[in-house]
């Protein structure tokens, strides 16, 4: 299978909606709205307008992962400001360190595709925009799954600790009971 990587853009929007639509919605109609300012509305309908909104403005930093032209995932990135609303902020706060350049919010891969690699070329995809964009320390939130028992794919919605692991991220410490603030300089 050979993956490629494009930006959601207003021109690549009807891949991505099609993709969540789905898999409806994600998450329960998160349209991948929960770490951007402002979070979720609280409605599919309105997470999908919103999401939409912010596409139209140039306001999302999210690479697609197509294989062929179906687009089967994705990894949202962003600066801090962009991204505020990470999981365990609380804890996160309270052991506050030099904030990163950059985040990754949540990795997605489609539910009938997963284990082919997808979420790996996302975060590739990911860090390879980041260079681009002048690179800097990135962090993301992964899920322990060593030493735990097992999860579904969904519930790994900021990606597992071993694919961060790969790219070059390294632990700095806990958020949460399966939760880590991994870093790599990019």
């Amino acid at each position: 299978m050979a993956l490629t990587t494009r930006m959601l853009t207003p021109e690549t929007w009807e891949d991505f909606a099609t993709l969540v639509e789905s898999n409806n919605g994600v998450w329960g109609g998160c349209w991948c709205m929960g770490f951007h300012p402002g979070g979720s509305t609280g409605t599919r309908d309105g997470n999908r307008d919103a999401k939409h909104e912010l596409v139209t403005q140039g306001a999302v930093r999210q690479v697609l992962v197509y294989d062929g032209d179906r687009c089967v995932g994705w990894c949202q990135f962003g600066t801090p400001p962009e991204l505020p609303n990470i999981k365990s902020r609380r804890v996160y706060d309270a052991e506050a360190q030099d904030p990163p350049d950059w985040r990754i919010g949540c990795i997605f891969t489609n539910s009938k595709d997963r284990g082919r690699g997808i979420a790996a070329a996302a975060v590739r995809g990911a860090l390879d925009e980041i260079r681009r964009a002048g690179g800097g320390t990135v962090e993301a939130y992964p899920e322990q799954t060593e030493d735990r028992p097992p999860q579904r794919g969904a519930f790994l919605h900021t990606g597992p600790e071993e694919l961060y692991a790969r790219h070059g991220f390294v632990r700095q410490r806990r958020i949460a009971k399966w939760r880590w603030v991994m870093r790599a300089d990019v």
